[in-house]
């Protein structure tokens, strides 16, 4: 399959990925794919915090995942500009299975190599167990992404989702390697932005959490 975006037909879009906010498993540090967990207390102030930020921007569409950790944040980024939020499942979390809810020295200790191969040159080859892996991830996550910018031609849209689908729509739209996703981080409630004119790609910020700098923990 061809890397980056030169191949497909992207026009005039200001495309702004967020990141959920935190949830009690993101705390805890637990694997989460598709369990629809809530965002917690400091969850939601981010969510607020999004709203707050995005209300300078003059959005034109509001796209989700539909988990309600994604859905909620959605919302409040929607809510100052009149919006709907319009979730898609495209958009959902890689689907890691067996694993879900896990500790990682469980994951460890239930499927033997697995960390090993996740951790290897190329991780986008490993498939959770009873999931799925990163290329099905980016493929249907980039194919979304195509069809919202030939909707929004001219237009600022957010799609808010999750650690996974942003890095590997982040790693296919500026031509890198999927296995190279390790090399770029977005935290919750994060905040990058692409820009895309005539197919070229420029990465105007990428996990951006000014926003959240004076957030406390807990």
């Amino acid at each position: 399959m061809p890397e980056g975006p030169r191949h497909c037909i992207l026009k005039d879009v200001r495309l702004i990925l967020v990141r959920h906010g935190e949830t009690e498993y993101n705390r805890q540090g637990l694997a989460l794919g598709r369990s629809d967990i809530p965002l917690n207390r400091r969850g939601e102030e981010q969510a607020r915090r999004l709203g707050k930020v995005l209300a300078r921007e003059p959005l034109q569409a509001v796209y989700s995942s539909p988990l309600r950790r994604c859905m909620d944040t959605a919302w409040e980024i929607a809510r100052p500009h009149g919006l709907t939020v319009h979730p898609l499942p495209a958009l959902l979390e890689m689907d890691i299975g067996e694993a879900e809810g896990l500790p990682y020295s469980q994951v460890r200790e239930r499927y033997p190599g697995l960390i090993e191969k996740w951790l290897s040159s190329d991780p986008s080859l490993v498939t959770m167990p009873g999931g799925e892996g990163l290329v099905a991830v980016q493929e249907r996550a980039w194919e979304a992404i195509t069809r919202l910018a030939s909707r929004h031609v001219g237009e600022t849209i957010v799609v808010v989702t999750h650690n996974f689908v942003i890095l590997s729509i982040l790693t296919k739209a500026l031509g890198m390697p999927l296995s190279s996703f390790r090399r770029l981080r977005h935290e919750v409630a994060a905040i990058s932005v692409l820009e895309i004119e005539e197919s070229k790609v420029t990465l105007v910020r990428l996990n951006d959490t000014c926003h959240l700098k004076d957030l406390t923990e807990g």
